[in-house]
């Protein structure tokens, strides 16, 4: 292995706090998290996609991405298709050799594996990660009346660390392969791609970087100086060159961008459909300029060189319909298309959030929808930068906002939907909803999250205990057997340490609750036994039964591990009436085993 490969290895071991693992095993999440990183534009934990172990089918990660979000279960794609209406789906395969060359049998493995892994039966022995990614792509395909253009696209990735060098017996092997797989009719379009140190480089580093973006918006009139705003232009650009903004380098669209618009894609609704019919016209298409409200981008980087225009780390934030509609009939575009664009380039936050009120006055944007732009969201993020060292998290209010800063631990970025499913869980006692795509939380927002009124230190505190868990899963501390229920012990810990006496989430009273679960989280060896005694009220709730992810998705089982959560918090408070378990209570109960369950590793030292 070469010398930057290793110093980008070792950079992402730390940013991801993976500790010794093996460099081989590290060198495999390595290359998941590059080439899914550039496929998909959010952060996202390298822990979702990896599968490489026993029965892996020579297959070392796999994302499925639907509709613009990464999904790891069938619920999340039932949500979605709920949501949006529709299916967009793409799948990702990823293969990693630490070794200095490309072996033609490696690469036919790869597309071997790939092969098997979409069989209906697969006669092959999987292992659990790839047996629910296939029960996820079974779902999909059953499904598929619901794709909404095409089938779903398939992109390969074989990574190594040496140079790739256009061997035309490597070429031919992977055509094979392309057009085996193509034979199949199961993809819209399959592409392979073979990455070696250079490829895996120059993905590692775009993964740093905020999203950016070079066009030419030739017809354009500069605005009168505003105040705040460093530059303001109006114009119109082809819709092909604004197709350029608005599609990542797999030739999705960036659901990133829409980050901070009000309301996602509301799918052929009577607008939308009235929008798809005009570019769908011939005749009509020459009109778009005129017929339509086009589309308001806020970047917070901006270069330009004639009419050649530079986006750094820029948003959407009126037109999201419009692009959407845009990208789904891009095949049906015609070189008359034009698109009223207004391009804002400002770094102030509060005349960011003014331009998103005033450009959604003219649709129906409910209180729900515009919390992203809330006072609250600032607080927030700032409460979690103000503590110290270890105890520090990054609230991140919009996407990718920490990608270019150094000596960030990606690990430690709470993305809201991770904070959303954090705080419900622990907080309001949601737990099997937030083992689902929260669609049913975000409902919730700006009245039971996210309010006003509450407390910080609760969203902090459940945000902490979120990554605190992921840790200590990631770093095999705790075992994976309970991650399906990984919502319901972070509402089990907030039973165990403080019981179900909480003040209001709006009382200054409250911050003394999350102070003691704070108090368990910070510390690893705290963590992992309470942790574990969660793990016993999920062993309680099942009763008998064996873990699965259908398991957790009803109220009846998070009703249970609650019981079984305060039922232990009564037992400790009959010995001690408050505060976190003194050292002298703090072995570790005993956990029940399944027969598939792994033994709890022992107890680390303090961290």
């Amino acid at each position: 292995m070469d010398r930057i490969t290793r110093s980008h290895l070792d950079s992402f071991r730390q940013e991801q706090t993976l500790g010794e693992m093996d460099e081989p095993d590290l060198f495999e999440l390595f290359a998941d998290f590059c080439v899914v990183a550039d496929a998909y534009d959010d952060e996202f934990s390298v822990a979702d996609v990896h599968v490489g172990g026993p029965d892996d089918l020579g297959l070392d990660g796999i994302a499925v991405i639907v509709n613009g979000a990464l999904v790891t279960s069938v619920d999340e794609a039932q949500d979605l298709l709920a949501v949006n209406g529709y299916l967009d789906v793409q799948f990702v395969f990823v293969q990693a050799k630490s070794t200095s060359g490309f072996s033609g049998h490696e690469i036919t493995s790869l597309f071997e594996g790939v092969e098997e892994f979409l069989r209906e039966s697969p006669a092959l022995p999987m292992s659990e990660a790839i047996a629910n990614a296939h029960l996820l792509m079974a779902w999909l395909y059953d499904n598929s009346i619901s794709f909404r253009r095409h089938k779903p696209s398939c992109l390969m990735a074989y990574v190594t660390t040496g140079q790739w060098k256009e061997d035309p017996y490597l070429k031919a092997k992977i055509a094979k392969g392309i057009e085996q797989l193509r034979s199949g009719g199961l993809f819209s379009d399959v592409a392979f791609l073979p990455m070696g140190a250079d490829e895996l480089h120059e993905s590692y580093q775009r993964s740093k970087n905020s999203v950016t973006a070079e066009f030419t918006f030739a017809t354009k009139v500069l605005l009168p100086e505003i105040e705040g705003v460093s530059e303001a232009y109006l114009g119109v650009v082809s819709a092909k060159e604004f197709l350029t903004l608005i599609r990542d380098r797999a030739g999705n669209i960036r659901k990133a961008l829409f980050y901070d618009n009000v309301r996602d894609f509301q799918d052929y609704n009577a607008i939308n459909g009235e929008i798809r019919q005009t570019l769908q016209d011939t005749g009509a298409q020459g009109r778009f300029a005129v017929l339509n409200n086009g589309v308001t981008l806020v970047t917070r980087g901006l270069r330009t060189t004639g009419n050649r225009f530079v986006l750094t780390d820029y948003q959407i934030v009126n037109g999201c319909q419009t692009s959407h509609v845009l990208y789904g009939e891009r095949d049906a575009l015609g070189d008359d298309v034009q698109i009223p664009l207004k391009v804002i380039a400002t770094s102030d936050e509060d005349i960011i959030n003014a331009i998103i009120t005033a450009t959604n006055r003219q649709t129906q944007v409910t209180a729900e929808d515009l919390y992203a732009l809330s006072g609250f969201q600032k607080r927030l993020e700032a409460m979690f930068d103000a503590y110290p060292d270890k105890k520090k998290l990054h609230y991140e209010r919009r996407s990718k906002q920490y990608s270019s800063m150094s000596g960030v631990e990606k690990v430690r970025i709470i993305s809201k939907p991770q904070q959303i499913r954090a705080f419900a869980a622990m907080f309001l006692d949601e737990a099997h909803r937030a083992s689902r795509y929260y669609s049913d939380l975000r409902a919730q927002v700006g009245t039971k999250i996210f309010n006003d009124q509450h407390r910080l230190e609760t969203y902090y505190a459940s945000a902490y205990a979120y990554y605190k868990l992921e840790y200590l899963f990631r770093n095999g501390l705790l075992p994976n057997y309970y991650k399906p229920p990984r919502y319901h012990l972070l509402m089990a810990v907030r039973y165990i340490v403080v019981g179900d006496q909480m003040p209001a989430l709006t009382a200054n009273k409250i911050d003394v609750e999350c102070g003691k679960i704070c108090d368990v989280v910070w510390s690893d060896e705290l963590a992992v036994d309470t942790f574990r005694e969660a793990m016993v009220a999920v062993d309680a709730a099942l009763d008998g039964a064996v873990l699965t992810r259908d398991s957790v998705k009803v109220q009846t089982f998070t009703d249970s591990v609650k019981a079984a959560a305060l039922d232990r918090y009564l037992r400790k408070t009959r010995v001690a009436p408050s505060g976190p378990p003194s050292k002298s209570r703090r072995t570790p109960p005993t956990v029940p085993r399944a027969r598939s369950r792994p033994t709890v590793p022992p107890r680390p030292g303090t961290g």
